[in-house]
């Protein structure tokens, strides 16, 4: 599947955009898709304190796969700083399907959605072991949707519970 061919985009959301609320509350016209898998990348904590990707071969990051309206992503790319804090990269994501019967589990052949949008910071790409405060409970919400949306928990624990502490 392309992007291209879509008048709307799909974002691939890592961080605390897994949060289904927040994702509610940011950008209203949205669907979720399910849940997706960047293969070669790693998921980080940066030196803001917040969630970044950096590529890394034999790695990979989840995430929550949205169609955004043309509206969506203009009122996303302001909550997420572009450009100073992050830059908007196009990236290929392996669906994985939803647990809830939104979107059908995908058996079989891998599907892979080339220009998936994700919000990658370029310059602070060094891991960091200190989340900024107000993040730690949009964190700890995105991990429980996670979970509940299939998301391995040996995942959560290896890359991300071990610099979100539960709240």
């Amino acid at each position: 599947m392309s992007v291209t061919a879509l008048k709307r985009s799909i974002n691939f959301g890592y961080g605390s955009n897994l949060w289904h609320e927040q994702m509610d509350e940011r950008c209203p016209d949205h669907k979720f898709l399910g849940i997706g898998i960047l293969r070669d990348w790693r998921w980080i904590l940066n030196a803001r304190g917040y969630a970044n990707i950096v590529p890394s071969p034999g790695e990979a990051v989840y995430g929550a796969l949205y169609e955004l309206s043309q509206d969506d992503e203009a009122r996303l790319d302001i909550y997420e700083g572009v450009p100073e804090s992050y830059e908007k990269q196009h990236l290929s994501v392996e669906y994985l399907g939803s647990q809830d019967g939104v979107a059908t589990i995908v058996d079989g052949d891998k599907k892979i959605i080339e220009g998936s949008l994700a919000y990658v910071d370029v310059q602070r790409t060094e891991p960091h072991n200190t989340p900024q405060a107000e993040y730690i409970p949009r964190m700890n919400h995105a991990i429980a949707d996670a979970l509940r949306e299939g998301v391995p928990e040996d995942y959560i624990e290896k890359y991300i519970r071990k610099v979100i502490p539960r709240s």
